[in-house]
Parts: structure tokens; C-alpha cells; sequence
């Protein structure tokens, strides 16, 4: 086999490995060589030798942490041995969604003016200095404009963690000059960063996956409770909520032809609330009643403004 990596990546081939698998279940060697030849995209019509295919495996459970396994008998078919990870939250699952995506791009170039993309603000740029930061327990030097104070700053913060949400990339920090908790800084907002000599000590105590926990997006207000929300849908919009759940917590426990009723363990804090509205009538507040209260409040203040004087 040629060495063809010049116009195609290892991960690429990697990741065409594992969707192929991950769609057949499972699937001989013979079946998959002759896919991979068929596919003139990414083998450039030549053969998978077995050896370098078994050097892959490694790869692919070193990288994305997915087994590929043999069934040792019989047909001697592989298949992915822990398959349920593929479709679980975490950063593997989201590593290979994004070889994913990205393996497929590659290969539609003669399509490139049919694909449209989603903009994503250049806030990103930072990311690989946070993490690296994160690592080590680095401090930060940040300047950073604040949407609410329309001012820059600079100062020191601690990187606890990162977080994606629609769009954007947040980092936790604690910042060095305060003696509150972790506050939350959109990247695209950050002006300038350094990483600095000076480490810090990571609490123990902080886990963030518990400092998110019952949030629905990048607000984490530590003293708004969980609680139980009830949201009444009309029937096409159950459709969509089913498909793409609102949040994990989601459960639906009641349906009919003309609505839907979910329930939400879930801090209704502002983004939340901005969500159900972005449903519009589609959508209805059934408990708590003071959830309830702030949304129609909120409706009402919209009408009001759109009313002439």
C-alpha cells in the first residue's frame, strides 16, 4: 500500500473505520477491504493491508478509546466492543463526532458550495492555552471585556474547567483577586491572554460535573435549587422536544394527539427561561406556578412593547 496520508489524514481513515463498523455492527475484514476500495475518496482504489488495519485498532483505542474487536469464530466479524460510548456525553464521544463531521467534509469538497456551516466566534483561538493551562494548574492572565460593564479588565484567574453551549466556548475560572467562587468567562470575550510561572492548587472538593449539575446551559447560580418543571407542548412541538431532548433530565409523562406534558429536574434559571420562550406559544409553563408568573410576565412586557402609543 502507497503511502497516501499526504492528501488524507490518519484520523480521517480512522474515523471512516469506526463509522463504517459502528454501521454494519458487524462486519468481515473481506466486506470492509472491499468497501474501503469502493470508496476511491479515501483508499484511492488501492487495498487495506490486514496488518495496517490491526495497526488502526491500536490507534483508535488509544485516540478515541473505541475497542475493536473480533469475534474469533465463525465469520470472524469485528464490531465495535463498547458501541454505547459512541452515543454517551464526554469528551471522547465528542472528539469522534467532530473527526466525524470533519472526515465528511474533507471528502465533499466537489459539493463544498452545497454544505452550509454554522459561524462559530474566533473566542476559540484561546482554547488550546486554557487547556494546556488547565494541565498543568497554571494561572492566567486575562483582558477581558464584560458585556454588562462595557469596560476591560485585566487580571489573574485560575482555569478550572471549559465548557461548550451554543456556539461558544466558557472557561471557569476563579480569579485571584477575589475571594468568591469560580465565575464563568465567555472566551470570544477575552482580548488578550497569557499563561504565567505561577501554579495554583486545584480544590479537591470541585467536580464540574457538580458545579453544572441541574443547569441547563452556562449559568450556574449555586443558589437556585432544583426543582421539578412541568411543560405542556403542543403536539408538533413534542416532536421536536422528543427528538432533541431540552435537557437530560427530560421525561415525558404524558401524550396525546393534541399535546405533551414533560417534566424537567432542572434550575430554571435565565437561560432556561429563555429557551421556553424561544418556543413561543408552542410551549407552556404548568409548574412551578411562580416559573409560571415570570414567564407570562416576561410575555406580557414583550406584547406591551410592541403595542402603539
Amino acid at each position: 500500500m502507497k503511502n497516501n496520508d499526504r492528501g488524507q489524514s490518519l484520523i480521517n481513515k480512522y474515523v471512516w473505520v469506526i463509522e463504517t463498523i459502528y454501521r454494519r455492527h458487524k462486519i468481515s475484514y473481506k466486506d470492509l477491504n472491499e468497501i474501503w476500495v469502493n470508496d476511491k475518496d479515501i483508499s484511492r482504489g488501492e487495498d487495506l493491508p490486514k496488518r495496517t488495519f490491526d495497526n488502526w485498532r491500536v490507534a483508535i483505542a488509544d485516540m478515541f478509546g473505541i475497542d475493536i474487536s473480533n469475534e474469533n469464530s465463525g465469520r470472524y466479524r469485528y464490531y465495535i466492543e463498547n458501541e454505547e460510548d459512541i452515543n454517551e456525553n464526554g469528551i471522547r464521544s465528542w472528539l469522534y463526532n467532530a473527526f466525524s463531521v470533519s472526515n465528511a467534509l474533507a471528502n465533499s469538497q466537489s459539493i463544498k458550495d452545497r454544505i452550509l456551516l454554522e459561524y462559530i466566534p474566533s473566542g476559540q483561538e484561546y482554547l488550546h492555552p486554557i487547556i494546556s493551562a488547565m494541565k498543568e494548574n497554571r494561572v492566567l492572565n486575562i483582558t477581558y471585556h464584560s458585556y454588562w460593564k462595557d469596560v476591560e479588565s485585566n487580571f489573574d484567574v485560575q482555569p478550572y474547567c471549559v465548557k461548550l453551549f451554543r456556539q461558544r466556548w466558557y472557561m471557569v475560572a476563579k480569579s485571584t483577586y477575589y475571594d468568591e467562587g469560580p465565575r464563568i468567562y465567555s472566551l470570544d470575550r477575552i482580548r488578550e491572554l497569557n499563561t504565567k510561572d505561577e501554579t495554583f492548587v486545584m480544590p479537591k472538593d470541585w467536580n464540574a460535573e457538580d458545579y453544572f449539575n441541574g443547569c441547563f446551559g452556562i449559568i450556574a447560580d449555586q443558589s437556585v435549587e432544583k426543582q421539578m418543571v412541568k411543560l405542556k407542548a403542543t403536539a408538533i412541538q413534542a416532536k421536536y422536544i422528543r427528538d432533541l431532548k431540552i435537557h437530560e433530565s427530560q421525561k415525558e409523562i404524558e401524550r396525546n394527539e393534541e399535546y405533551s406534558i414533560f417534566t424537567f429536574n432542572i434550575r430554571p434559571q435565565f437561560d432556561f427561561q429563555q429557551e421556553i420562550l424561544k418556543n413561543g406559544e408552542e410551549v407552556e409553563v404548568l409548574e412551578p406556578q411562580w416559573l409560571r408568573e415570570e414567564i407570562a410576565g416576561k410575555i406580557k412586557r414583550m406584547s406591551d412593547s410592541y403595542k402603539e402609543d
